[in-house]
């Protein structure tokens, strides 16, 4: 399964282009619609006897219309001076006064240039009610402002809220990348410090067995062929890993002959469970080089896969101690830890204790599906 998924396009300019001036045309138009259907609604309005409120007339929807018209010519031209000064990257504390004055001009020019309409709507209404000029074109400006505010804030809204998704796309993507290097990184250490291992067990047995070391080239090119398909993957099922060790263990077995006992214990049932390549592998190898080849009597080695609590347990115990003066420089073991948090995160675990005097036990706990992307916090793995 690939560590990153593919990048999604960017929207074109003439697909942005195309939303916004849909969305200006449904918004003003659902503007104009509710306000038309308000007034229907609201009829005519009686006062001690007297009509001050008529129902609307045909030239009053014109008059709307020719208004609202007005309205959508000078958001267009506020969208144009916004993307002129750059205000779409301003932070919310440097934005805000200045949505403010613009709302307040832009109300006052909504006013001035709809002045003669909305003279002649009152001209046109027969409103017996005396209301002064100043405090019409005060209510005016006032209900454009505010009108100009809101359409302010759903604009930058919608374009602080893309900044948001494109950085959160950006992260993903980062880390993805992140990912993939450190993988790349780490593999390229795995394999060929398996490959000198394997090449060490084959070297001795050339001259004392031909025949056997025919049998062990085979495996060692079922190993290499593994490998090099391993790169290639982030994960591998759990028997594909088993039959691999297997071959190691047994090019192991020809260098250490009775020295090397090996025990394996599967459930069936995670046979098929996904695990970094190369990891189990690792850890065998660590076994055996630290727990078999420095004791005359050799040891046994016990590999155990099971599942746990809807995951799997990975046990791999040696003959050992963890000492510190061993020589091992823990390399093979932290990259596995670090293998493991790539691919699965916090969810996994990899654990080496001492349970008793004398035996090492390795122990692997991992989910049955890795994580698809991000990068997990890092978790702390003893290692001798």
């Amino acid at each position: 399964m690939p560590l990153s998924a593919p990048r999604p396009p960017e929207p074109p300019p003439a697909r942005t282009g195309r939303l916004y001036v849909t969305c200006q045309l449904v918004g003003w138009g659902a503007w104009t619609v509710l306000y038309i259907g308000l007034l229907f609604a609201q009829g005519e309005v009686l006062v001690k006897g007297e009509v001050i409120n008529k129902q609307p007339s045909a030239r009053d929807l014109v008059l709307i219309l020719a208004s609202n018209c007005l309205g959508l010519i000078l958001t267009h031209c506020y969208r144009a001076f916004i993307h002129r000064r750059g205000w779409v990257q301003l932070p919310l504390m440097a934005l805000v006064p200045r949505i403010t004055a613009v709302a307040l001009g832009l109300g006052a020019a909504w006013t001035a240039l709809s002045w003669p309409l909305l003279r002649m709507f009152e001209e046109q209404s027969g409103n017996p009610v005396q209301v002064s000029q100043a405090t019409v074109a005060l209510y005016s400006v006032f209900n454009g402002t505010v009108f100009m505010f809101i359409w302010s804030a759903l604009y930058f809204g919608y374009h602080a809220f893309e900044r948001h998704r494109k950085s959160e796309i950006a992260r993903w993507q980062l880390q993805s990348t992140v990912k993939e290097a450190e993988l790349r990184a780490l593999k390229s250490q795995v394999n060929p410090h398996f490959i000198f291992n394997a090449l060490n067990s084959l070297r001795a047995l050339i001259d004392e067995n031909p025949a056997q070391a025919r049998a062990a080239v085979t495996r060692l090119a079922n190993l290499l062929r593994y490998s090099l398909r391993a790169g290639q993957l982030e994960t591998v099922p759990l028997e594909d890993e088993l039959q691999v060790v297997g071959d190691y263990l047994a090019l192991e077995q020809i260098r250490h002959e009775d020295r090397l006992r090996v025990r394996m214990t599967v459930d069936p049932e995670v046979a098929a469970a996904p695990v970094p390549p190369m990891v189990l592998q690792t850890l065998v190898e660590n076994a055996v080089k630290f727990g078999i080849a420095p004791r005359r009597e050799g040891g046994e080695i016990a590999i155990e896969a099971a599942g746990v609590a809807g995951g799997l347990r990975l046990r791999i115990t040696n003959p050992g101690t963890l000492d510190t003066r061993s020589g091992s420089t823990g390399l093979g073991l932290r990259n596995a830890a670090e293998r493991l948090r790539l691919i699965f995160g916090d969810r996994a675990r990899l654990a080496l204790t001492e349970e008793s005097p004398g035996l090492v036990v390795a122990t692997v706990d991992l989910p049955l599906a890795p994580v698809v992307a991000g990068t997990a916090p890092s978790a702390s793995v003893p290692v001798p």
